[in-house]
């Protein structure tokens, strides 16, 4: 590169930073704006104007720390396993955890894992700065994506390590565009980034970032410690009745809609039905429960004689789902029939049971690999919903065996938070 490329580079560099930096600017004012008219927005703005008093009361100058970042609760489930170790490696460590999402805060904001759980503040430079020089963190670990570059550049000038783990690329996304050149640069402030596939790895190579590792998705890991836990829900038990159970987790209205006509018109006796919306608020689980057929029993709301009457179990709270899904001869996972976003197929998968989802699956790599295996059914209309359902029920022997690939799926692809450590223990 000669004196007069090196010089426009710079001059472009410098334009896409001061753009980048309005953008965070008008960001802030934006969701000031719309945190008048939206609760969760709200909680997000709110949350951020502690996050630096919380950390000045937690951490004192002298504290070593490390610090995790996650943008949202899909995520930390995501990042979870390495998070654990680390606490491990690093006993005498303060963890400081933060979220952008209050979907991620709020549910977390107690996790045993961290020592102070915060909003993360905007990515500006000054809000950058002050973080940094709160925090000090000897080791920055992100999760996936959700990465700022202000935050990252400010960890580098001060030589401070920063992993990205369970990383996944795609071609049209911004670092691979010619206007991408601030958020490239954020890249290269990583140490090192463990991707989840070869694909993201050549991505990733085409911009000349070389130091990178194929270690595979944390979540394989996650979902597989499952396992080891106590899965035990008593009033499950007694509302199953060692009947065969039907487990739709984190529906939509979409998906909602599909299952309530299936079971209006289910002819198969002894099948019970478990759904747990994504949306709990009370308008939603009412409307569904107005529209079921057949005698349905809330969470917030069982007893026994309900439970062992009720033919739909309604799951009204949070935090429970993972285990539910151990009481599933066969889930459905939504997201998929709209286009919210599919949620995660791989927590029903490690118990052993198929899996049938919506249509709009294509950034879903493990949805992909399922249905190749054939242990995972994709849908798009009732037609094709009532024919899989239909005949996973009838059929034990194809449902087992579906079942089964799933399960053998998670274990093929165990080990990424192994290959993570051990290159952290270096």
């Amino acid at each position: 590169m000669n004196l007069f490329q090196r010089n426009v580079f710079l001059h472009q560099r410098k334009a896409l930073g001061f753009i980048y930096n309005i953008g965070i600017d008008i960001a802030h004012f934006g969701l000031k704006c719309a945190s008048l008219f939206n609760e969760k927005i709200k909680k997000g703005v709110v949350g951020r104007q502690n996050t630096f008093k919380t950390l000045e009361s937690h951490l004192k100058p002298n504290d070593k720390t490390l610090w995790f970042h996650c943008a949202s609760l899909g995520e930390y489930e995501q990042g979870l396993p390495v998070f654990k170790e680390l606490r491990k490696l690093y006993k005498h460590h303060k963890i400081v955890l933060s979220f952008f999402s209050p979907s991620g805060y709020e549910i977390r904001k107690n996790s045993p894992i961290a020592d102070v759980v915060i909003y993360l503040p905007l990515d500006s430079k000054k809000q950058a700065k002050r973080f940094v020089n709160l925090v000090n963190p000897e080791l920055s670990i992100f999760v996936k994506y959700d990465i700022w570059p202000n935050l990252l550049n400010e960890l580098k000038r001060k030589k401070f390590r920063a992993i990205l783990i369970s990383a996944a690329f795609r071609k049209n996304q911004t670092y691979f565009k010619f206007y991408g050149a601030e958020l490239r640069r954020a890249l290269f402030t990583f140490e090192h980034i463990f991707t989840q596939n070869d694909t993201s790895k050549a991505l990733l190579e085409s911009i000349n970032y070389n130091k990178v590792t194929v270690s595979g998705d944390t979540r394989f890991d996650r979902v597989s410690s499952q396992l080891e836990l106590n899965n035990n829900l008593p009033f499950l038990e007694t509302f199953k009745d060692n009947k065969l159970c039907i487990v739709a987790g984190s529906t939509w209205p979409d998906d909602e809609n599909v299952l309530i006509n299936y079971i209006n018109s289910c002819k198969h006796k002894n099948v019970k039905f478990i759904i747990a919306p994504h949306n709990i608020k009370a308008s939603q689980i009412n409307n569904i429960q107005e529209k079921l057929n057949t005698k349905s029993v809330l969470h917030s709301k069982k007893n026994d004689k309900q439970l062992i009457n009720a033919q739909v179990f309604i799951i009204d709270t949070i935090g429970i789902l993972t285990k539910v899904y151990s009481y599933a001869n066969i889930a459905y996972v939504g997201g998929a029939m709209g286009h919210t976003g599919l949620h995660n197929t791989l927590e029903p998968a490690v118990f052993g049971v198929p899996i049938i989802i919506g249509p709009n699956h294509e950034k879903f790599p493990e949805a992909k690999a399922m249905i190749t295996i054939n242990g995972m059914f994709s849908i798009s209309n009732q037609q094709e919903f009532n024919s899989v359902l239909d005949e996973l029920i009838l059929n034990k022997v194809k449902r087992l065996s579906c079942g089964k690939n799933n399960s053998d799926y998670i274990q093929k692809n165990k080990g990424a938070v192994i290959q993570i450590i051990d290159y952290l223990r270096i």
